[in-house]
């Protein structure tokens, strides 16, 4: 099991405007991504991605780990499977989160196509 790619802020909508201007202008990350409910930061090696939730009313982290059997890594964190928190289109895996609740996605990693 590996570090992901991305890690994401849950952020109110109350705050998402402010939140997102401070990573752009405070801390000076450069925007990678925007969509209409969320914006991608270069992180280091990572997107940091602050996502509005319109019904949220306190803010969640969530990270992503990489296993080439994510099935079976579930099962050796002895996690509960959690998919109904967002749809995994194209995606190989399974939402669950620690003991203290922060979301991880379990997925194993795309390879880049060739060409």
């Amino acid at each position: 099991m590996e570090a992901g790619k991305n890690i994401a802020i849950k952020v109110p909508l109350y705050v998402w405007e402010d939140t997102v201007a401070f990573y752009r202008d405070k801390v000076g990350l450069p925007v990678t991504r925007e969509l209409e409910n969320s914006t991608g930061f270069a992180f280091g090696s990572m997107t940091l991605w602050i996502d509005r939730i319109p019904h949220q009313s306190q803010v969640d982290v969530w990270i992503e780990l990489f296993d080439d059997d994510p099935d079976a890594a579930l099962t050796r964190l002895g996690s509960a499977r959690r998919d109904e928190l967002e749809p995994l289109t194209d995606v190989t895996g399974h939402w669950t989160s620690d003991p203290a609740g922060t979301v991880i996605l379990l997925r194993k990693e795309q390879m880049a196509s060739p060409g």
